[in-house]
């Protein structure tokens, strides 16, 4: 991103997921491995769209975005390529309309290279506000079990399905996000907006910067960059800070520091936000 933009830092983790969630999310979305802090959906909503406004999701997971924007009065459309994360995200809908949310949510399940065959021809040009989060690995956090002294990682898998995302190269996947960005192009409306949530990662213990190749990806669809936003990660208190790292983010770090690796824990997420040029 041009050293020329806003920054701005968001502190997303004052509470933990677990706590943001509770009462608000179907017990079957705790074992998505890669869901947004509903913290991050809040503020990106609150934001940058208003009560009323549409707001789009093309790969909405277990519906994050979808639950906080009918929360905050928005009317809500999501794209889950995986039909049970998609069943579960309609779960999260319904429990959000019957705690009263104001909004309207719908969730489509397919690929959201074809969007524009997914949702209601009537958003087309209305959508206020794209945000997503793309997948980056098909192995990620997941959580902790221990037995007989052993281990063992599980739900940290989006899908076995091959042709999932997750699962492809990453210049095959920047290619699908480019295409996904093109799709939600003439959704927008004049002026809209799209936020998008991207963390590094690091491959042999290299760094690779995916949010510089998510950006590269939404301007070769025609989306202009307007700011970058920090999602810190950990809690912020007047003692110092309050890590929310995960058991395998921690280990592999404290593996790579006995091996005399330098590594530092990974607590943000970079908030890229675009704009859809016109007025």
């Amino acid at each position: 991103m041009s050293d020329t933009l806003p920054l701005s830092v968001w502190p997303c983790a004052q509470q933990s997921s677990a706590v943001q969630r509770r009462g608000r999310y179907v017990p079957d979305a705790i074992a998505h491995p890669a869901k947004m802090l509903p913290e991050i959906a809040r503020r990106a909503i609150s934001a940058y769209s208003a009560p009323g406004d549409i707001v789009l999701d093309p790969m909405c997971g277990i519906g994050t975005t979808l639950v906080e924007a009918m929360h905050l009065g928005r009317n809500a459309v999501g794209v889950e390529y995986e039909p049970h994360w998609a069943e579960v995200a309609e779960g999260n809908l319904a429990l959000a309309e019957a705690f009263g949310a104001t909004g309207t949510g719908s969730v489509h399940a397919g690929d959201a290279r074809a969007l524009g065959s997914l949702v209601p021809a009537s958003i087309r040009g209305r959508v206020a506000l794209v945000l997503t989060s793309p997948p980056y690995g098909s192995s990620v956090h997941g959580r902790v079990d221990v037995r007989s002294g052993e281990v063992l990682k599980r739900d940290d898998r989006y899908s076995r399905d091959a042709s999932n995302l997750a699962h492809v190269g990453e210049v095959e996947l920047l290619h699908a996000v480019r295409d996904i960005f093109s799709a939600c192009v003439p959704l927008l409306r004049p002026g809209g907006i799209a936020v998008v949530t991207a963390r590094p990662w690091r491959r042999k213990g290299l760094l690779v910067d995916f949010p510089g190749a998510v950006l590269r990806a939404a301007e070769a669809a025609g989306l202009v960059p307007v700011q970058r936003l920090v999602a810190l990660l950990a809690a912020l208190h007047e003692d110092g800070i309050v890590p929310r790292a995960s058991f395998f983010q921690l280990r592999l770090v404290r593996q790579a520091r006995t091996a005399g690796i330098p590594l530092r824990v990974i607590a943000h997420e970079d908030v890229l936000v675009f704009r859809k040029p016109g007025l």
